[in-house]
């Protein structure tokens, strides 16, 4: 079979845009994981959505200034689709790091290389757990869904959407708001226990309520996780199946 100029220039700029979604998730195309293997996963998924884009008989290539003019098109559509899914996994991190922020863990942090940052232990159990359940609701497929999808919201080449930045903004807003809900109940717990401190140091001042509050908030904050995990994991496994949607309406749809 006989590949011709306009069909690599299709298949490269598709190349593009996957790539440019790909390196945004974490547990996907992260910084953990290696050149080579988000590289090869970004090839395979293209040769699987390149049917999507057929061209039409006796199509020409594009000229050096306009494929360079589409491979910037595509980067910023892979980009803008990439970032809403970002966007829901760092309201995990917010949720963590607000959890922990009160909880005793915040004094020692560790680095997180699947998020490419450092955090509390409390926001890394967090975010281990979230990661984890995002495999086990398939958000995998949710959101290799959306990036096929994203190809017919606008095709290889196509216009850039020119409302985006409204939704984009008002998306950030809702999903930092969503992080700070997220962790509102075992923040509530910990606000509580520094009111039964302080309550304590009145009526008993010779507690020595800083050695006594450090190992009971951690011990507070891990007794609240797991009490209302029943209640955050649903939570969570809601923001990961609107991934898709937020894809799709950072891209105009």
């Amino acid at each position: 079979m006989i590949v011709s100029v306009a069909q690599a220039q299709l298949f490269f700029l598709v190349v593009t845009r996957v790539l440019a979604m790909l390196i945004h998730v974490p547990v996907l195309g992260g910084q953990s994981i290696p050149t080579q293997v988000r590289l090869a996963f970004g090839l395979m998924l293209s040769a699987v959505l390149i049917p999507w884009q057929p061209l039409p008989p006796g199509a020409e290539a594009m000229g050096l200034f306009g494929f360079a003019v589409a491979i910037g098109k595509e980067v910023l559509l892979g980009t803008l689709a990439g970032f809403a899914a970002e966007l829901t996994f760092a309201v995990i991190v917010i949720a963590g790091e607000a959890m922990g922020l009160e909880s005793g863990f915040s004094s020692g942090r560790v680095f997180n290389p699947s998020m490419g940052e450092s955090g509390s232990a409390f926001n890394q159990l967090f975010v281990m757990v979230a990661m984890m359940f995002f495999f086990i609701i398939d958000g995998h497929h949710i959101f290799l869904i959306a990036m096929q999808k994203t190809f017919e919201v606008i095709p290889v080449n196509g216009t850039l959407p020119l409302q985006s930045l409204d939704a984009l903004i008002r998306m950030t807003a809702q999903l930092i708001a969503a992080g700070i809900q997220l962790a509102l109940p075992v923040m509530a717990a910990l606000i509580f226990t520094d009111v039964a401190l302080g309550l304590l140091a009145r009526v008993a001042p010779q507690v020595q309520i800083f050695f006594l509050g450090l190992p009971l908030k951690v011990g507070v904050s891990m007794a609240a996780l797991g009490l209302l995990v029943t209640m955050v994991l649903p939570a969570v496994g809601n923001l990961y199946k609107m991934v898709g949607n937020r894809m799709l309406i950072l891209l105009g749809k």
